[in-house]
C-alpha cells in the first residue's frame, strides 16, 4: 500500500521540536490501494470514528468506504490514525510523494514522510487555530534546515 506520512509526526521527522498524538497518513486514491489499507487496517483491529454512528452498527472497513471521505478518523490498538486523502494545500499523494523521503523505521520496513515544506503548505492551508498556532516553529525549523543543506 502507497501513502505519505504528513502532519506533526512528519514534521517531528524532520525535527521540528513538539509533541503529536495521532499519526496523519495520506493514502494514495485508487481503489486498489485503499483496499490493501482497508485489510491492514482490519488485520490492526482499527476502528472509523463516525459522528452519531450507531455503536451497535458495526461499519464495514473497505476501500470504497474510505474513499468517500476527505478525512477518515480511526482508533486503533496503537493510537488514533488518521486518513486524510486530500491534505489542505496540496492535491494529496500524488503532489505530496514528490519531495517526501523513505525513511527506514525498522529492520525491512521503510515509510515515506512528507517534506518539511509540504507540512507547513497544508498546515498554513488549513484555516485551524491548532495549526496556525504551530507556523511559526515549523517555518523557523523549515529555515534553519534550508541553511544546513550542503
Amino acid at each position: 500500500m502507497e501513502y505519505v506520512v504528513i502532519g506533526g509526526i512528519a514534521a517531528v521527522v524532520r525535527g521540528v521540536p513538539f509533541i503529536t498524538r495521532d499519526l496523519d497518513v495520506s493514502p494514495r486514491r485508487d481503489l486498489d490501494n485503499l483496499d490493501r489499507l482497508a485489510a491492514a487496517l482490519v488485520e490492526l483491529g482499527a476502528t472509523p470514528k463516525i459522528a452519531d454512528a450507531p455503536t451497535e452498527i458495526a461499519i464495514p472497513l473497505d476501500g470504497a468506504m474510505i474513499a468517500n471521505f476527505a478525512n477518515l478518523s480511526l482508533d486503533t490498538p496503537h493510537g488514533q490514525l488518521d486518513l486524510v486523502l486530500l491534505p489542505d494545500g496540496t492535491r494529496g499523494y500524488d503532489d505530496l510523494i514528490r519531495s517526501a523521503t523513505r525513511i527506514e523505521v525498522d529492520t525491512g520496513l521503510t515509510v515515506a514522510v512528507a517534506d518539511l515544506a509540504d507540512v507547513v503548505r497544508s498546515k498554513a492551508a488549513a484555516g485551524r487555530a491548532k495549526d496556525h498556532a504551530q507556523l511559526p516553529i515549523l517555518r523557523e525549523t523549515l529555515e534553519q534546515s534550508r541553511r544546513l543543506e550542503p
